[in-house]
C-alpha cells in the first residue's frame, strides 16, 4: 500500500551537486578503477573508505550487495550508498530495474527521506532512467497494511531523484515519469492481490477497478448477474452459484486520442481472471496454502493496472480490458462434478473438477471482448499448479497461436523484464478434452500435460483464427521468499508486459 505520494525527479546536474539523504551508485565488479568505480570524486568523497572497501575485497559490488558510507567532502549527499551491479556487460533493464528496487528497499528500511540514484556513463540515459524510477517504485508498496504498527517495514522516502549529468532534463522527467507510471502500476495490481477475500469480494473488486478507470479517464462498465445471465454466460455464472456473492464482470475501454492515436490496426483485448478466492468448490483444495488462494484474481489486478497505465502514457492503440470476477465456493448451490453448463458461444460443458474453474470463467470473457471488437488478444491467469511444476516460480508459460503472436508476447515479455516461456499446443492435447455428454470437459484427467490443456480449453472460445495468447502466471504472481527486491507477497506478474503490448502492439 501507498505510505505517502512521494516525489520523483529527473536531473542532470552533476551527482556531487545533488543534496539528498542518501545517493545510490551502481558499481561493477569490473570497473576498470576499483577505488572510485569509475565516477570521479567519490573515493575523496568517502575519505578513501570506498577505495578501501575495493581493494581489500570488503565490497566485492556482487549484486545487490551494499556499502554505506557518510559523504565527507565536496558533496551535498549525507551519505553515499554503493550498490553491487555484478558484472558490467550482463547489466539487461530486468537487473537494473531489481538493482533499483533493492535500493528503494534499503532507504526504506533506514528511514530515508529524500534519495538518489545516479545512472553510470555507457548505458542509454533516457531508457535506463525510467527503469530505475520503475525499479525505485517497488518499495514504496507495502503487504503489511493490515498490522498494528505501521513502521515495521520502515517508511518509504518522500524524494526520488534519477540523475544523468549533463543530460536533456526535459526529456530525462519525462521518462522518469513514464517508469513512476509503470511502477505505480505494478504496485496497483500487488496491493490488489495481496487483499483478503472477506475485503476483496467480487463486487468490491469490481468497485476498485472502476474507480481505477475512471480516474485514468476510462470508459467502464461494470455488468451485473443479471446482465451476464441475459448474455448467457452461463460458464461464469456457474462458478459463481456456489458462493453468496455475485458474479461480476468489468470492461475497461480505451480509446486513444490526439495526433499519434491509430485511426486502424489491432483492437487489443486483454483478459485476466478475477477469481477473489478459489477454495475449489466441490473439488476442495488441500487446506495447506489455501489461504493464499486470495492472490486467484492476480490475472485481473494486471489487466486493471496496465489498461490504467496505457491510458496515463498516452497509448497510441485501442484497448479492451475484461476481467471476470467471481468466488469459487463450495455449497449447496454450487456446481459439481459431472453437471454440464452452456458458455455464452453455444458450447457446453462437462464439469470434471470444479477446481479448474479459472479457464471457464475466462472462456466467456475471451467471447465477449471478441463480441467488443478486440482482434488481438492475450488472458493473463493464476491458471494451473501444472504450469508451476513444469516451470517453477521463475518463468510464466505462454502459449497461444498463431507462432508469430507467440513470439511476439515472448518478444515483448523479455523486454519488459517478465520472464515467459512457451509450452506447445499441439492437437493432440485437444484430445484429451472429449466428452462422452457434452462438447468439452473443463480438465483433462491426469496430471500430464495440465497447462497445456487447459489452454487448449481457452483455444476453443478464439473464433475466426484470432491471434490469441496465454499466460499462466501461477508460478510468478506471488514471492514465497523476501528476496533483496521484492518482500514475500504479491509480485504484480505480467503487469509491464501487458503495458508494453498496449504502447507498441509488440512492435
Amino acid at each position: 500500500m501507498v505510505m505517502q505520494v512521494p516525489q520523483f525527479d529527473g536531473v542532470v546536474t552533476p551527482a556531487a551537486d545533488v543534496a539528498v539523504d542518501m545517493l545510490f551508485v551502481p558499481v561493477f565488479q569490473d570497473d576498470a578503477d576499483a577505488s572510485v568505480a569509475g565516477v570521479s570524486g567519490l573515493d575523496a568523497a568517502t575519505a578513501g573508505w570506498i577505495g578501501q572497501a575495493r581493494a581489500s575485497g570488503e565490497f566485492r559490488a556482487k549484486l545487490y550487495e551494499f556499502f554505506i558510507v557518510p559523504a565527507t567532502s565536496g558533496w551535498k549527499a549525507r551519505r553515499l550508498a554503493f550498490v553491487g551491479a555484478g558484472k558490467r556487460a550482463e547489466i539487461t533493464p530486468e537487473r537494473l530495474r531489481k538493482i533499483a528496487a533493492s535500493c528503494g528497499y534499503t532507504a526504506r528500511l533506514r528511514l530515508v527521506t529524500s534519495a538518489a540514484i545516479l545512472i553510470r556513463d555507457g548505458f542509454e540515459p533516457l531508457a535506463f532512467a525510467s527503469t530505475v524510477a520503475d525499479g525505485l517504485s517497488a518499495a514504496e508498496f507495502d503487504s503489511g497494511v493490515y498490522k498494528a504498527d505501521q513502521t515495521s517495514e520502515g517508511r518509504f522516502p518522500e524524494q526520488l531523484i534519477v540523475i544523468v549529468p549533463g543530460g536533456d532534463r526535459a526529456a530525462l522527467q519525462a521518462a522518469v515519469l513514464r517508469g513512476r507510471v509503470i511502477g505505480d502500476a505494478a504496485n496497483q495490481a500487488r496491493m490488489l492481490a495481496n487483499e483478503p477475500a472477506n475485503v476483496l469480494t467480487p463486487r468490491e473488486f469490481a468497485t476498485r477497478v472502476q474507480a481505477m478507470g475512471v480516474a485514468a479517464g476510462l470508459t467502464v462498465d461494470v455488468l451485473d448477474d443479471t446482465r451476464l445471465r441475459e448474455l448467457g454466460m452461463g460458464l461464469l455464472l456457474g462458478v459463481a452459484q456456489g458462493s453468496a456473492e455475485p458474479a461480476r464482470l468489468v470492461v475497461l475501454r480505451y480509446e486513444p486520442a490526439g495526433p499519434h492515436a491509430a485511426k486502424t490496426g489491432p483492437v487489443l483485448g486483454l483478459v485476466g481472471k478475477g477469481v477473489t478466492f478459489d477454495t475449489g468448490g466441490i473439488s476442495i483444495k488441500p487446506a495447506e496454502g489455501m489461504d493464499r488462494m486470495k492472490d486467484d484474481m492476480a490475472g485481473g489486478a494486471a489487466v486493471a493496472a496496465a489498461v490504467c497505465a496505457i491510458a496515463k502514457l498516452g497509448g497510441p492503440h485501442r484497448v479492451i480490458g475484461v476481467i471476470p470476477m467471481v468466488e469459487n465456493m463450495p455449497s449447496g448451490t454450487a456446481i459439481r462434478p459431472g453437471d454440464v453448463l452452456t458458455a455464452a458461444n453455444g458450447a457446453t460443458v462437462e464439469i470434471t473438477n470444479t477446481d479448474a474453474e479459472g479457464r471457464l470463467i475466462l472462456a466467456d470473457a475471451l467471447w465477449y471482448a471478441q463480441q467488443l471488437g478486440a482482434t488481438h488478444l492475450i488472458d493473463v491467469a493464476t491458471l494451473t499448479g501444472a504450469c508451476v511444476v513444469a516451470l517453477g516460480k521463475t518463468a510464466s508459460g505462454l502459449m497461444g497461436a498463431p507462432d508469430a503472436w507467440v513470439d511476439t508476447i515472448r518478444t515483448v515479455a523479455g523486454r519488459a523484464g517478465d520472464r515467459v516461456w512457451p509450452l506447445p499446443l499441439f492437437d493432440e492435447y485437444r484430445e484429451q478434452l472429449k466428452s462422452e455428454i457434452a462438447d468439452m470437459i473443463n480438465a483433462a484427467s491426469g496430471r500430464g500435460a495440465g497447462a497445456i490443456t487447459a489452454a487448449w480449453f481457452l483455444r476453443e472460445f478464439v473464433t475466426n483464427d484470432r491471434p490469441w495468447a496465454h499466460l499462466d502466471i501461477a508460478g510468478t504472481a506471488w514471492s514465497e521468499e523476501r528476496k533483496a527486491y521484492q518482500p514475500k507477497g504479491a509480485t504484480g506478474a505480467a503487469v509491464r508486459t501487458l503495458i508494453d503490448l498496449g504502447m507498441t502492439a509488440g512492435a
